[in-house]
């Protein structure tokens, strides 16, 4: 397998095989083959794979404490090489970048989150911050808060992200109209709302492509 990898590159492996060479590291001197196949089978993607809790892992035979803490660990690399493709760049130009960073980030999350990007006057990032948590299908934002917060970090302007845990994307009635009450909120202080993501398994949703705002 690691010969095919190194022959044909990794883009030529099946996800199960991605992941088999992956765990002949971990697990030496094992067939990893049907470890790989149940993690797939468990968990359905490879996304799903390292979005999934440790103790969630380890219930797949084979998946000790040690190797769910390898795949954590490479979820985060991942995690971090999402964002640092966003970081130090001008959002707006970078934007399947943005797209591709809130769906890794969020895609998976079981509960309802609300988080807001916050850019310079160059559209770059100052900030990802999480604003509100909630249940399976709210998560509460007050329009205050973000405010008070946008003028704290100087921020000329926003994106909204939240995620659906149904895996559904569609905007709600209630996402278009927080939406509408942030924007006019930050209006009298010239703070621009550049749209409002939705993330969630079925991919990553935009209120301003649909013409929601």
């Amino acid at each position: 397998m690691r010969s095919k990898l190194l022959a044909r590159g990794a883009s030529s492996l099946d996800d199960y095989e991605v992941l088999e060479v992956l765990l002949m590291a971990f697990i030496p001197r094992r067939d990893v083959k049907p470890i790989a196949k149940a993690l797939q089978a468990r968990f359905g993607s490879l996304s799903a794979i390292l979005a999934a809790p440790s103790r969630d892992l380890v219930q797949v035979p084979g998946i000790g404490e040690t190797v769910a803490a390898y795949l954590k660990a490479i979820a985060e690399l991942n995690a971090r090489a999402s964002r640092e493709s966003i970081q130090k760049k001008t959002a707006i130009s970078s934007w399947s970048a943005l797209v591709e960073y809130v769906r890794t980030e969020l895609q998976h999350e079981k509960r309802e989150q609300f988080r807001i990007l916050f850019l310079d006057r160059k559209n770059q990032l100052i900030a990802d911050e999480v604003m509100g948590h909630g249940t399976v299908d709210h998560a509460p934002v007050y329009t205050r808060e973000v405010a008070r917060r946008a003028l704290e970090l100087h921020a000329s302007a926003l994106i909204l992200v939240h995620n659906h845990p149904s895996g559904d994307t569609t905007p709600s009635r209630a996402d278009i109209d927080v939406t509408r009450e942030i924007i006019d909120a930050l209006d009298p202080f010239d703070i621009t709302v550049h749209d409002h993501l939705i993330a969630g398994t079925g991919g990553v949703t935009s209120l301003k492509a649909a013409g929601l705002i």
